[in-house]
């Protein structure tokens, strides 16, 4: 029996450091890896936008923490964005994925401008849209941007892929006895401070009830899994206690 997607659109939000390993700043397998699940879930025939970070080549904060002025540094990172996005298209492309990347910072050479309507038309036809440069302005990130372009093109649900496979309690990586959460709340996010996004984000999403999905990235096949509906990861959304149908 053919597999039947949950959502019909969604919004997945790439942060920077899932497109580096050990050698390189954007590695080559690892975006080829990340391609190829998108591949296979458009031809699922769901529609996904992505907002992709730039932290693997500078992160706007610690750039200040340097002592670089904070809007100079968050116009650094915007630009490295584009550097994935496009990389990530180019890859998309090499698989047959018509691909369009929209930056909210106009460089009409190389990507389109970020215009909603246009969006909303690429997605209606198959095309994988990556919105770049975050909202075009410092001080915010691209958690942000993500929950915002999610509700802007009326995406379904963000999906948030990490290199862990959910939310802990603590620090999986530090602490063994760390506990997986598999549901939670918008409000025990910003209760406890758990690391899902920035308090801006999941106000943003808690305002319009819009489910966040965190998971492990790089497991071939887990963004199928989550838009079919396997209980993966973790859940973030109105109750935590029971996962919204669609």
């Amino acid at each position: 029996m053919a597999e039947v997607a949950k959502y019909r659109r969604i919004l997945l939000k790439l942060s920077g450091e899932v497109f580096a390993d050990a050698e390189h700043s954007i590695s080559p397998p690892v975006i080829s890896s990340i391609a190829s699940q998108l591949a296979d879930v458009i031809e699922l025939g769901v529609q996904i936008g992505v907002v992709v970070g730039g932290g693997n080549i500078l992160r706007g904060k610690a750039a200040e923490d340097a002592g670089m002025d904070r809007s100079s540094a968050d116009d650094i990172g915007m630009l490295a964005t584009v550097i994935n996005a496009l990389a990530l298209q180019d890859a998309c492309e090499k698989r047959g994925v018509q691909t369009r990347v929209q930056s909210a910072i106009s460089m009409q050479e190389i990507c389109e401008p970020y215009i909603r309507h246009r969006a909303i038309r690429h997605l209606e036809k198959g095309r994988l849209v990556i919105f770049a440069a975050g909202l075009g302005a410092p001080y915010f990130s691209t958690d942000t941007a993500a929950a915002q372009r999610a509700l802007e093109v009326s995406a379904e649900a963000i999906l948030k892929g990490t290199k862990v496979d959910g939310v802990y309690d603590r620090d999986p990586q530090v602490c063994a006895e760390a506990v997986r959460l598999p549901l939670l709340s918008y409000l025990d996010v910003l209760s406890r401070g758990l690391r899902v996004m920035d308090a801006t984000a999941i106000s943003l999403c808690m305002d319009h009830q819009l489910p966040i999905i965190v998971f492990k990235l790089l497991e071939e096949g887990n963004i199928r899994r989550v838009v079919t509906g396997e209980p993966i990861g973790t859940v973030v959304h109105e109750t935590g206690g029971r996962v919204p149908s669609h």
